[in-house]
Order: C-alpha cells, then sequence, then structure tokens
C-alpha cells in the first residue's frame, strides 16, 4: 500500500464491520464492504479521475489480464475495478476486495502496454494472494478498525496533513503504517502471480524489470524520497535478482501496443493538470512528440492537442485536430476501432451542434462497442439533445435493467424523466444513483420527494413505499453496526 495517496474525508469511525478476527484472514465478504466502504470516499475526492473513456481502458485491459487468471477473483469472484487517480507521483495500490488505483504519472511513465500491464498485474497479485486481507485479520480486535482508518489516512496525507495526522495520533499510527506496506515475502508473491500473468496474457515480462528498473533510477529526480511506488513496494536487491531468474530464458515477446494505449496516455497528460498553465505544458509536450514523427506518436499528440482546443472552447480548431487524428491513427487504410476516439468524435459534435451527427456517431459507436458504458451515456445524451427524450427514456431503462450497478445510467435517467417533466420518476432515478453510491440518506430524502411529486401515480407511490422500506432497513442495519464497532 502506499504511504500517501490524496485527500478524501478519512472517518474510521463509519468503516463497516471487519469480521471475525480469530481468523487468519478477513473473509473475501467483509474485505469487499472494506474496499466498497473507502471507495465511496475516493470517488468524492477532486482527483478521482471520474473520466469514461480512462476508466474503461484500465477496467478493459486490467480484465484481459484476469482473463488468463480467473482464480485471482478469488472465492468470492470480485468483480476487480480499476480506476486513475490525478497524481504527480509514480505510483499504483491496491485497496481491500479487487480496487486497484493507478496514478496518473504511472501511466504517462509506461513506454508500452507491457510495462503498464506488469505494474497492473502486480497489483493483481497482491489482490489474488489476499495480502491486504491476510494483514488486517491477523491484527487483535481493538487494532482493527484503526488499521482501517489508516487506510483512510493515508489517501488524506498528501494534502490534508493535518487530517491524516490526527488519525494517527497516539504514536499508533507510525506502527501501523508500517504494516500497511507489504513484506518481501508479500512483494515477491505479487511478482510471481503478476509475471505468470503477463507470460499467459502474452505481454512481454521484461516490461517489469524495465520498468520497475527505471522508476528504481528515477530516485535521482526526487530530493526527498524515492517514487511512491517504491516506497510502498520495496524493490530490493534481491527481489530485482528473483525477478530475472524467473524471467531468464523467456523469449522476448514483441506486442504491438493498442492505439487506445497512446491515446490514453495523451488524455491523462491533458486531465492530470486542467490549469492554464496545466495544459501549456501538455500542449508543449505534444508539440515535441510531434518531432518524433512515427505513427502512434503523431496521432497521440494530435488527440491530446484536440482535446485541449476542446476544453478552451475552441470547436473548430478541435474538428481539425480530430480529423488530423484519425489520418494518423488509419495509417495504411485500415479501419479505426478505437471506443476513446469514438467517444471524442461524439463530444467534438454535440459541442458545435452538430447533433444529428453526433446521434449518427454514437449511434454508431453503441453497435461497435456494445459494453461501453460511456459511450452509451452518451448516446443517451444525443437522444435528448435531439428533442427524442421518449427514445432517451425508453434506451436508459433497458440500460438500468442490464447494469444495476451504474449510478450515472440512473443520473442520465433522471435528466431524461426531468426533460419529459415526470417529476415522480425523476427522483426515483436519483434515489437510485444515491443509493449506488452508498448515500442512504440522500436515497430516501429523494423518495420523499418523489413521493410528495403531484404526478406521482398509485403505482408509483407502491414503488416508492417498498423501495423506502429497503433502503431504511438497509440505512439502519450500518448504522447497528456502527454502534457495535
Amino acid at each position: 500500500m502506499p504511504t500517501a495517496w490524496f485527500p478524501v474525508a478519512a472517518h474510521g469511525q463509519n468503516l463497516p464491520s471487519l469480521g471475525d478476527t480469530e481468523r487468519e484472514a478477513l473473509s473475501p465478504l467483509m474485505e469487499r464492504k472494506l474496499g466498497e466502504q473507502i471507495m465511496r470516499e475516493i470517488r468524492r475526492d477532486r482527483d478521482f479521475l471520474d473520466d469514461d473513456p480512462v476508466s474503461e481502458y484500465l477496467n478493459n485491459f486490467g480484465a484481459t489480464l484476469l482473463a488468463v487468471q480467473p482464480e485471482a477473483r478469488g472465492e468470492a469472484l470480485y468483480d476487480f475495478e480499476f480506476f486513475a487517480v490525478r497524481d504527480p507521483m509514480l505510483n499504483a495500490f491496491a485497496l481491500p476486495g479487487g480496487f486497484i488505483g493507478v496514478h496518473s504519472a504511472l501511466v504517462l511513465a509506461a513506454q508500452n502496454e507491457s510495462e503498464l500491464a506488469s505494474v497492473m498485474a502486480h497489483e493483481v497479485g497482491h489482490v489474488a494472494q489476499r495480502h491486504i486481507a491476510r494483514m488486517l485479520g491477523k491484527q487483535k480486535q481493538d487494532a482493527l478498525i484503526p488499521l482501517a482508518a489508516v487506510l483512510l489516512a493515508a489517501l488524506a496525507a498528501r494534502s490534508s496533513p493535518d487530517t491524516s495526522a490526527a488519525l494517527m495520533m497516539g504514536g499508533q499510527g507510525i506502527a501501523i503504517q508500517r504494516q500497511l506496506n507489504f513484506s518481501r515475502d508479500a512483494e515477491r508473491e505479487a511478482d510471481r502471480v503478476g509475471l505468470q500473468i503477463l507470460r499467459d496474457a502474452g505481454y512481454d515480462t521484461s516490461g517489469m524489470i524495465a520498468f520497475f528498473g527505471r522508476m528504481q533510477n528515477a530516485t535521482r529526480s526526487y530530493t526527498d524520497s524515492a517514487p511512491a511506488y517504491l516506497r510502498s513496494h520495496p524493490l530490493t536487491t534481491e527481489r530485482m535478482a528473483d525477478i530475472e531468474a524467473r524471467t531468464r530464458g523467456q523469449r522476448y515477446k514483441q506486442r504491438a501496443d493498442s492505439i487506445d494505449f497512446h491515446l490514453i496516455r495523451a488524455r491523462l497528460r491533458v486531465l492530470q493538470d486542467l490549469s492554464p498553465q496545466g495544459l501549456r505544458i501538455a500542449s508543449e509536450a505534444f508539440n515535441n512528440q510531434l518531432q518524433l514523427k512515427t505513427r502512434m506518436q503523431v496521432m497521440g499528440a494530435k488527440y491530446g492537442q484536440a482535446v485541449i482546443a476542446l476544453r478552451q472552447g475552441n470547436v473548430p480548431k478541435a474538428q481539425s485536430l480530430l480529423q488530423e487524428t484519425y489520418a494518423a491513427a488509419q495509417g495504411a487504410g485500415a479501419p479505426v476501432q478505437s471506443p476513446v476516439l469514438a467517444s471524442l468524435t461524439i463530444d467534438v459534435k454535440l459541442a458545435a451542434n452538430d447533433v444529428n451527427g453526433a446521434l449518427k456517431e454514437a449511434d454508431a459507436a453503441r453497435s461497435k462497442f456494445p459494453i461501453s458504458r460511456g459511450i452509451a451515456r452518451q448516446y443517451a445524451d444525443a437522444l435528448m439533445r435531439a428533442g427524442r427524450n421518449n427514445d432517451a427514456v425508453d434506451y436508459l431503462r433497458d440500460q438500468v435493467q442490464l447494469y444495476r450497478s451504474d449510478a450515472k445510467l440512473q443520473d442520465k435517467l433522471a435528466q431524461a424523466y426531468a426533460a419529459q417533466g415526470r417529476q415522480a420518476l425523476q427522483h426515483l432515478a436519483l434515489a437510485e444513483a444515491y443509493a449506488i453510491n452508498g448515500a442512504m440518506p440522500a436515497a430516501i430524502d429523494q423518495l420523499g420527494i418523489a413521493r410528495r411529486s403531484p404526478d406521482a401515480s398509485f403505482y408509483d407511490q407502491a414503488v416508492i413505499d417498498a423501495r423506502e422500506r429497503e433502503l431504511k432497513a438497509r440505512w439502519m442495519e450500518e448504522m447497528k453496526e456502527a454502534r457495535e464497532r
């Protein structure tokens, strides 16, 4: 685990019950519950990169790693979630229950997908070996909740040192923090699992040695300490020798990087600092990248410049740069299959008020990329912009049945109902969005608003009553758990 990530509201007393502490590890259910609680705090932070193309790329990339070793999901068959954090430090981290975070700077530092895969596979290895659960489960009952609190305090440390220090008072914080750093044995286990995943997924296993070695050399660029990833995942001489021994004799695998890898790196370069100065620095980096004159580098640079132009409201420039991006991506004329490019195309057309063009592009994109949640939401946006609110509602109602844990889809459905003037259903959908995000009081409040809506039918009232009973029961159970702790 890292020693410092990014600021969140850290309240250890609100963490879920951690289960039977007599066991050597937390139960998978309790481990997941703890991870979900921490993720609810992380998602509220401004440095959580809530960006659909980035999130979908990381999760699709992670899914290819997990596909070759499904047992990494454990007995609880965790649905892994990979997410990005806006941070200039080279770092990645695993949370309890299959949540894996990647700092934007680490993706930018990876020179190819094999290097990125080496870090993500290593983090999967920590989850697969249940290192976090084993560390937590070995603590005494009175140490479990403070230890879980430090997990959140570590998130607060970078920009909220006072909050972090308050949670680590009494001298117990230092001892607990040391336990968050993985042991040498745990690191070797994660390396072993990670290398096996890399090998089975067809990635170059030497990417792990190359990337870790480059991060180690980067210590010269830091005046006070090593990169965060090496502080939380100590890269000893013995560990490097073990990795090299495991990869010795393996044939080098040439694996072409996906188009989306280069596009996402460009996107993250923009998103990691949206200030005017940050955008100028990113623009200069893209200009330098264009001098390399390789097809992928040109494509990534043009895409990044298009994202900047759109952010700055220069839609004609964004349109022109997007066309140049497609030209570079097509190369010898092969069709471009990229949800990242398709997403930006829709955004640019909507910004240009080309609603029909955006709708046509979104319709084609959802056929090409049927599991893309971001494209689905953009299609709904295009339908509403075109005034086809009934179609938007029908489409979104189907989507929320397929993806019941997608809060953003519920938000879109609420927007579509609002466009129709259906207030009761609008607030019902908002209640579901809040419930998915774990905000039970807000969800219950929305149900109250829905009940008082003038258009609430008898059937709506029955649905509201039933859902309110369910959510109040869940809230009471959560409050009971908190009191018992």
